[in-house]
């Protein structure tokens, strides 16, 4: 019976407690990241709340009155702090071969947590955290946290910019990190160890201005760009040594770009530069001819089987944008061997047979992407060899170029072509609107009273290790109790309790513990769940009347009472 009474009332409150922590999938928003802000005319939120941070401009050399910042190379204590955490927690890539600064910074660490009891318990937390939420390689342990640093203010507070329902997928995964960053930030004294080592962060940055800003010259120079920014959009690469050597992160949040780099030597991957890059500037140009590319959407019909990314597939923009990048890095690529480069000095045979060796490599590298599905590459190269001998600049050649696809070729090509078996992966990760995630779905399963759908939903969340662990186990709480499994609910909520950090969601999982104890006759530890409850921090007038209501009386269904 007891049982029974329980089905009932945790259906019939449904989930309407929470409505404001869920949302119809995870979008990042269209604001730049807090802990990215940098020159071009903004302020910069992590000085403003007192984070230490460097940056550079680097602009091509033209006239001052005509500069706007198109990149800045810059420094971030956010991510410093963030990747400096997981270090002490076993992140060990590639340390042998990482720049001096890791080895010192690490060394500082330990000297610091190894003096105070108070840092070696709040490096404990943290570590278990990070193993819990440990990916199975190096590289997606870093990318989840450079995701969330992207989104996090200037230290000690690393509150989260946006809404946390909008942060990617990976960093809501790790979002329980923050407050356990905190205490270690002030224990393990990170914000000295920071100050002490910024002068050579501030040397990497000089180290690498002047390869970076004649990367960004030369391809504006190819492009027939203006050499001057553009307002309101931005490009900027943090060099972060604490990572592995070589790593790097892309991501583009609305108007802006960002890098997160780790020096190997003195090679900061220009090629990832140069690619992101070329998506800061073309992005633009595929967005504004949405109608113009319509006609070319049957293409992706043709490339189902081809191995790149699914999102590619769907969105003919991608495709074309990722399909010019691909032959302007043809075009540009550099080619060794005893024939590659300049042939100043040469005779004219000797001349051709160069230009014919550089022609053979880079329709190569045209060809593997068309192979990998960027079937529109052959055509933007083969545009890019007339446009090379014109004076005229993309920006007055790109809706020609779009204009004189000829869909009917470009399918029969995509139908003829064997397709790779593998693609190299993309860097830029782009947040775009996804489907809808296994958690919204378990909630709807839960709402259609199908809470062995619900639980199957819940538990591959888990296992994906992709969304929120928090919100997952509390659907498996209500789900367990709504099919009659009282002792997994009690399990099921306090395990929500021990990793949850909204507070709403922790409250209510308080009052549900709460009334199963006052079903179960046990009102003294109810009353406590209900105190717990009021003390999560969430003020809103359902969560504070439910739990002021338990503490007032025993919870009692309403087809319990007489009428």
């Amino acid at each position: 019976m007891k049982e029974a009474l329980l089905r009932f009332i945790l259906r019939a409150t449904s989930f309407l407690c929470l409505a404001g922590v869920l949302a119809s999938g995870a979008r990042a928003q269209q604001t730049p990241p807090a802990s990215a802000q940098g020159d071009s005319g903004q302020e910069n939120p992590q000085e403003k709340r007192g984070e230490s941070s460097s940056h550079r401009a680097v602009n091509p050399p033209v006239p001052a009155s005509a500069q706007t910042s198109k990149a800045t190379l810059e420094t971030s204590e956010t991510l410093f702090s963030l990747l400096t955490a997981i270090n002490a927690c076993g992140y060990n890539q590639e340390l042998a071969s990482s720049d001096p600064i890791r080895e010192q910074v690490r060394a500082e660490v330990a000297q610091s947590v190894g003096a105070s009891e108070a840092a070696q318990e709040a490096q404990r937390q943290l570590c278990q955290f990070y193993k819990d939420h440990q990916q199975a390689d190096a590289a997606h342990d870093l990318a989840q946290y450079v995701s969330l640093g992207l989104y996090l203010s200037g230290p000690p507070n690393f509150s989260t910019s946006i809404r946390e329902s909008d942060l990617p997928p990976d960093a809501t995964y790790v979002l329980g990190m923050i407050p356990l960053l905190q205490s270690y930030y002030k224990e393990a004294g990170l914000h000295d160890i920071w100050l002490k080592h910024r002068a050579g962060y501030e040397a990497l940055v000089e180290r690498f201005h002047d390869p970076v800003s004649n990367l960004l010259l030369k391809t504006d120079l190819y492009l027939k760009l203006q050499l001057s920014g553009y307002l309101g959009r931005r490009f900027i690469i943090y060099v972060e040594p604490m990572a592995a050597p070589g790593e790097v992160n892309a991501r583009n949040y609305g108007d802006d770009y960002f890098l997160v780099l780790s020096p190997a030597g003195n090679d900061l991957k220009l090629d990832a530069i140069r690619h992101t890059y070329l998506h800061y500037v073309l992005d633009p140009y595929a967005m504004k001819r949405g109608t113009s590319l319509k006609r070319l959407q049957p293409l992706l019909l043709s490339l189902s089987t081809a191995p790149m990314d699914e999102s590619f597939k769907n969105d003919i923009s991608l495709l074309v944008t990722e399909s010019l990048i691909r032959a302007i890095e043809a075009r540009t690529m550099a080619v060794a061997g005893p024939l590659g480069g300049a042939t100043v000095g040469r005779d004219a045979k000797d001349a051709r047979e160069a230009a014919r060796e550089i022609g053979t490599v880079r329709e190569k590298a045209v060809d593997d992407a068309a192979r990998e599905g960027f079937i529109l590459a052959p055509h933007f190269y083969n545009a890019l060899i007339a446009f090379e001998k014109d004076p005229a600049g993309i920006k007055d050649t790109y809706s020609e170029w779009i204009y004189n696809i000829d869909l009917g070729r470009e399918k029969k090509r995509a139908e003829q072509t064997e397709f790779a078996k593998q693609a190299s992966p993309e860097l830029l990760h782009t947040p775009k609107p996804q489907q809808m995630q296994l958690l919204d779905l378990a909630e709807q399963r839960l709402a259609n009273h199908d809470a062995s759908a619900a639980s199957k939903l819940a538990r591959e969340a888990l296992d994906q290790k992709q969304e929120d662990p928090a919100r997952a186990l509390f659907i498996l709480a209500r789900a367990s109790a709504s099919s009659g499994d009282m002792q997994g609910a009690l399990s099921y909520f306090q395990r929500t309790i021990d990793i949850a950090r909204e507070p709403r969601m922790v409250a209510w999982a308080h009052i549900y513990l709460g009334r199963i104890m006052d079903l179960q006759e046990q009102r003294e530890a109810a009353v406590k769940q209900y105190q717990a409850a009021l003390a999560a921090g969430d003020a809103t007038p359902d969560t504070k009347s439910a739990a002021e209501h338990g503490i007032a009386q025993p919870y009692e269904p309403a087809t319990a009472r007489p009428h």
